[in-house]
C-alpha cells in the first residue's frame, strides 16, 4: 500500500510534451519501459563497472549492476510505502550516462571537456532521455516524466553551484527544481545504488582474487556474518560459505537502510513528496553506525581493488583510449557515423562539436572504444586479451 509521501502517477506533473496516456500502464511504467527498450540501456551490457568488460564473464557490468539496483530499490520501496514502478525508472536509468570504462572513462572525458563545459555521468544520462535517444517521431529523447527526470538528475541530492552544463541546459526549459532534494523514490534509488556495489564488489574483487575470504572476514559487519555461517554451516565449501556471508551482509544493509529511514520518515511525517524534498536533508540513507562501517569496508576496497596494481595499469592504457579517440574525431568529424553527420554540419563553433564528438565518445561501450581506437589510431589494441 502507497504512503501519502509517494509519487501519485495520477499527480504526476507531467512530460515536457504532451501525449495520450496508455490506457493500461500507469505514466510511471511508462517510464521504465521506455528505458528499458533505450539504446543506452542495451550498451550497459559492455560497459564497465570496475573490470573492463572483456576481462571475465563473472564480472559486474553496468548493465547488470543497473538490475541489480533495480531489484534494491523495489524491495526498499515497497517497504517504505514509495511508488515502486517510479522507484525502478530512477534505478534503471541511473548509470545511463556513463561512457566507457567507468569512472576511469568520466574522468577523461572531463578531462578532455574542460575547455567546453566539462562531463558529468548524471548530467549526461539526462541528455540521453532527453535528447539523444532518437527513435519517437513525435520528439527527441524518452519524453519522460517530470519526477523520472528529477529523480535521474537529483538522486544523489541537490544539483547547486556549477550545474554541468548538460544538465542546466536541459533545465533552462523544464525546471527539475535542482536546488532541492529528489522525492523519496529517487533517494531510495541512490541508497540502492550504494547498497549493489558495495555487495558486489566484494563478490568480484574474491573473484578477481585481490584480496581472500580471510581478509573479508576481518571486516565489520562481514566478521559477524562469516562467524555466524561457520556456527549454522560448520565446514561448508568456500564458495557456499564466502556467498552466505555475502548474502547475510546484503540483508544486512538493506534492513539497515528501511529501519532507519522509517525512523527519519516518523520523525518529520511527511504527507506529501514535496515535504520529502523540502525536508533539508536525505531521509534514506543507511544509520551513522553502519555508515561508518561500510566507511571501513570502501577504504579497504579502495586500496586492495581500485588501486590493485593490475586495475591501475589497465585503467592507464584505457585512459589514453580516450585521449587518443577524442581529438582525432575533433579533427576527423568525417569518420563519425552517417547518422551523426547532420549534427556536425549545424554545429557552429568549435564546443558544440566538442560535444557532439563527446556525446558520440560517452555511448561507446568498453569493446567498441577498443576496436575503434586500433582500426582509427592504430598501434593494435593497447589492452589486449
Amino acid at each position: 500500500m502507497r504512503a501519502p509521501y509517494a509519487c501519485d502517477p495520477a499527480q504526476s506533473r507531467g512530460r515536457r510534451l504532451r501525449e495520450e496516456e496508455s490506457s493500461f500502464r500507469s505514466c510511471f511504467q511508462r517510464d521504465r519501459d521506455r528505458i528499458i527498450h533505450a539504446s543506452a540501456f542495451r550498451r550497459l551490457k559492455h560497459k564497465t563497472q570496475v573490470f573492463i568488460e572483456h576481462e571475465g564473464d563473472y564480472y559486474r557490468t553496468r548493465l547488470t549492476h543497473s538490475i541489480e539496483v533495480a531489484q534494491v530499490a523495489r524491495t526498499i520501496a515497497g517497504a517504505l510505502g514509495f511508488n515502486q514502478e517510479l522507484t525502478e525508472a530512477v534505478a534503471l536509468a541511473h548509470d545511463l550516462g556513463h561512457p566507457p570504462f567507468g569512472h576511469t572513462g568520466e574522468d577523461a572525458l572531463h578531462i578532455l571537456m574542460a575547455p567546453y563545459g566539462g562531463f558529468d555521468h548524471n548530467a549526461q544520462a539526462i541528455r540521453i532521455v532527453t535528447h539523444l535517444e532518437r527513435h519517437y517521431a513525435s520528439f527527441d529523447g524518452l519524453n519522460l516524466t517530470w519526477e523520472t527526470l528529477e529523480g535521474i538528475a537529483k538522486h544523489n541530492g541537490p544539483v547547486t553551484g556549477d550545474i554541468p552544463w548538460a544538465l542546466a541546459d536541459y533545465n533552462a526549459m523544464h525546471d527539475l527544481e535542482l536546488d532541492t532534494y529528489a522525492a523519496g523514490e529517487a533517494q531510495v534509488a541512490a541508497i540502492a545504488d550504494d547498497v549493489a556495489y558495495n555487495h558486489h564488489d566484494l563478490h568480484d574483487g574474491l573473484r578477481a582474487e585481490l584480496f581472500s575470504t580471510d581478509e573479508l572476514a576481518d571486516l565489520p559487519i562481514l566478521r559477524d556474518t562469516f562467524a555466524e555461517v561457520d556456527r549454522l554451516y560448520p565446514g561448508l565449501n568456500y564458495y557456499r560459505r564466502r556467498h552466505e556471508a555475502l548474502r547475510r551482509f546484503f540483508g544486512i544493509l538493506v534492513e539497515d537502510v528501511i529501519s532507519d529511514a522509517r525512523a527519519r520518515l516518523a520523525d518529520i511525517d511527511p504527507a506529501a513528496p514535496d515535504d520529502i524534498r523540502r525536508a533539508g536533508r536525505p531521509l534514506i540513507r543507511f544509520s551513522d553506525p553502519v555508515f561508518a562501517d561500510l566507511k571501513v569496508i570502501r577504504d579497504f576496497l579502495f586500496q586492495r581493488m581500485y588501486r590493485a596494481p593490475s586495475v591501475v595499469e589497465m585503467r592507464a592504457q584505457v585512459t589514453q583510449v580516450v585521449h587518443d579517440l577524442f581529438p582525432f574525431y575533433m579533427t576527423h568529424p568525417g569518420e563519425l557515423p552517417k547518422q551523426w553527420r547532420k549534427d556536425v554540419e549545424e554545429a557552429e563553433d568549435e564546443t558544440a562539436l566538442a560535444r557532439i564528438v563527446c556525446d558520440y565518445i560517452s555511448g561507446m561501450t568498453d569493446r567498441f572504444a577498443l576496436q575503434s581506437h586500433a582500426r582509427l589510431v592504430g598501434g593494435g589494441d593497447p589492452a589486449p586479451r
